[in-house]
C-alpha cells in the first residue's frame, strides 16, 4: 500500500481548466469598444466662421456651432445649411470620449442624411492639451 496522494489526475484537471479559461476569456472581452482617439494635431488651426461644427456633450446634448440645439430640429437645419453649399459639405464633429458608440453613430448618420459628405473628427491632443490646441 502506498499512502501518498496521486497528483497526476489533479494536474491533468488543472491543465484542462487552464486551457478552457485561456480560450473563453478573450471571447468574453471581444465586444466592440469605441473611444474617440487622442491624436497629434499637425497644425493648430482656429475654427473658421463658415465651418459647421456639430458637438455632443457628456450628456448626449447636441451643439451646432457651439450653441445648444434640439436634436429633433438638427437634421432639418443641417439639410438647409448643406443645400445652400455647392462644394463645401464638410462637418467638423466633436464628441465626448465617454459617450456610447450608438449615440455618436446616430449623430453621424443624421449628418450624412442631411448632406454632409466629409466628416472631420476633432480630437484631444496627446499629452493632455485641449481641443485644437486649447489648454484645458
Amino acid at each position: 500500500m502506498n499512502a501518498e496522494i496521486n497528483v497526476t489526475p489533479m494536474i491533468d484537471v488543472m491543465l484542462v481548466l487552464l486551457i478552457i479559461f485561456m480560450i473563453v476569456t478573450p471571447v468574453l472581452e471581444s465586444g466592440f469598444q469605441a473611444q474617440m482617439p487622442a491624436g497629434l494635431n499637425v497644425e493648430q488651426r482656429p475654427e473658421g466662421d463658415d465651418e459647421v461644427t456639430l458637438g455632443l456633450d457628456v450628456n448626449g446634448g447636441y451643439f451646432l456651432d457651439g450653441k445648444p440645439f434640439p436634436k429633433e430640429q438638427l437634421e432639418a437645419r443641417l439639410t438647409e445649411i448643406y443645400a445652400a453649399r455647392e462644394e463645401d459639405k464638410i462637418l467638423f464633429f466633436k464628441a465626448d470620449a465617454g459617450l456610447k458608440y450608438s449615440v455618436v453613430q446616430e449623430a453621424v448618420e443624421m449628418a450624412r442624411r442631411a448632406g454632409a459628405r466629409v466628416l472631420v473628427a476633432i480630437t484631444d491632443r496627446k499629452g493632455g492639451g485641449g481641443l485644437m490646441g486649447e489648454e484645458k
